[in-house]
């Protein structure tokens, strides 16, 4: 019976080395543009938006109710406030744009008058970090526009509010930082243990 429990320690300890020793890469973060103001005349995007940082992968989701629209621009047109000209447009309520590519991204309410009323927001998104690799800083505010820059970025409307607060963060959660193991990875391996009588 000795024999039996070392053949499970061991088993259990390799994969214990095993899950702390192969990163898992970050998941992506979703952000409620504007938390529970949403997306409305009168808020400060720029302020929210520099307390933030993007990564491809990152999902914004702006709620608003009918009678706006989120319009992505070109940066000439996010600094003029220049309707008519968008490069993808959506009036559900709901919209969630997931950021793919790396770089600025400007958004306006394409209703007149709603932009120079504040209903803009203009984000830097950085590429993902490797696995593996540490947290990255924070990024500040985003670049200024300049003329002539865009990217795109489909718009894919949703009906669901993933957060009133605002960000849903889902990075790992570390148990203790000596370990780095993550919650869910830790409760695995209590059940594990508990399982095979350890």
């Amino acid at each position: 019976m000795g024999k039996m429990l070392m053949v499970r320690l061991g088993f259990f300890f390799a994969v214990v080395v095993l899950m702390v020793a192969v990163p898992s890469p970050a998941a992506a973060t979703i952000y409620t543009v504007g938390d529970t103001s949403g997306w409305a005349i009168g808020a400060d995007y720029s302020t929210w938006a520099s307390a933030k940082t993007f990564l491809v992968g990152d999902t914004l989701v702006f709620n608003y109710p009918g009678g706006h629209t989120v319009d992505e621009v070109s940066a000439g047109d996010y600094k003029s406030c220049t309707t008519g000209n968008s490069i993808s447009s959506d009036s559900s309520g709901a919209t969630s744009i997931a950021l793919k590519t790396a770089g600025p991204h400007y958004f306006i309410c394409g209703v007149p008058g709603h932009c120079t009323g504040g209903m803009k927001l203009a984000v830097t998104v950085s590429a993902a970090a490797s696995p593996g690799a540490g947290p990255s800083p924070a990024s500040g505010a985003p670049l200024p526009p300049s003329a002539g820059t865009s990217t795109t970025s489909p718009m894919v409307p949703t009906m669901t509010n993933p957060s009133a607060a605002g960000a849903v963060n889902h990075e790992p959660f570390y148990s203790s930082a000596a370990a780095m193991v993550p919650r869910g990875v830790a409760a695995a391996l209590v059940a594990a243990a508990v399982t095979w009588g350890l």
